[in-house]
């Protein structure tokens, strides 16, 4: 009995005495947290999107706190949320500039085709290490990579290739790093007027593989007031700097690839919402 009493005894020692070291260990070795940085964390929406050019939303966080950083870089949180980071510093509030994401494709099922019938991952960075399956190789795969990369459910697949709801996008750029043609950017949502084309391809070829790409006729170019838009590559390329949203390059166009619209949607993104489940395709 001695020798069973005399285990236990030993055992509790060395646990009180690891117990100690423990807690002498987490007063020596503790990180002080930066209070403020806290707050403005959690005053961030959590996408971890990097639209605002630091890592992630503790890396803005940490950005703020230090002082001499703009409080309006966070586009997804928009106004609501350089509001709240501003009353935290005791700043003054700028305004967001919101961005909304554009897919520069419009080649659906009834503008293109398939090229090979495609079986493998269906993913659209997988078919593109074959070289896409489409016959324009462009274009938009259509596996929806985009689509699941989105935290808020803003980006859905119909008739084969992606397309924004922009009352749900907040520009926060995760679809643009997802897609491997490189086809989606991101751009100030007041501007109206987009090229829905990506592809290279000489005019009689692009027409060839897609009946809503651009050809370069450049009767846009020639049309524009200012200068705003020109042919480069065989692709129209907008100039935002310039364009006055005046329409006529999408009125002239031939195959209809220049859309002319309010790209603008209703940002119901709420301060500290939590992000929609990702979507499947």
């Amino acid at each position: 009995m001695s020798t069973v009493v005399m285990a236990i005894l030993a055992v509790t020692v060395i646990g009180v005495i690891c117990a100690v070291m423990l807690a002498v260990a987490s007063k020596v070795m503790a990180v002080k947290t930066d209070e403020k940085a806290a707050e403005l964390r959690e005053a961030l929406p959590g996408a971890n999107c990097g639209a605002c050019g630091y890592p992630g939303c503790d890396g803005y966080a940490a950005a703020l706190a230090g002082g001499g950083v703009k409080t309006n870089l966070c586009i997804p949180g928009a106004d609501a949320v350089a509001k709240q980071l501003s009353a935290i510093l005791g700043v003054d509030f700028e305004n967001v500039e919101e961005k909304v994401a554009v897919v520069h494709c419009c080649g659906d099922w009834d503008a293109t085709r398939d090229r090979i019938d495609y079986e493998g991952a269906r993913t659209c960075a997988a078919a593109k290490l074959l070289g896409g399956k489409g016959a324009c190789s462009y274009g938009c795969i259509g596996f929806g990579d985009c689509a699941r990369a989105c935290p808020y459910d803003a980006i859905c697949m119909e008739k084969g290739i992606a397309r924004v709801d922009n009352r749900k996008c907040t520009g926060c750029s995760l679809c643009v790093a997802s897609c491997p043609n490189k086809i989606i950017t991101v751009e100030r949502d007041t501007m109206k007027t987009a090229v829905l084309c990506a592809s290279r391809d000489k005019g009689a070829v692009a027409r060839k593989n897609c009946t809503a790409g651009c050809i370069a006729c450049k009767k846009c170019e020639k049309e524009c007031p200012v200068q705003a838009i020109v042919v480069e590559n065989n692709l129209a390329v907008i100039d935002y700097a310039k364009c006055i949203d005046c329409g006529r390059c999408a009125e002239v166009c031939p195959v209809k690839c220049i859309a002319l619209r309010d790209f603008r949607g209703v940002n119901t993104y709420q301060v500290n919402a939590e992000p929609s489940a990702k979507q499947e395709s």
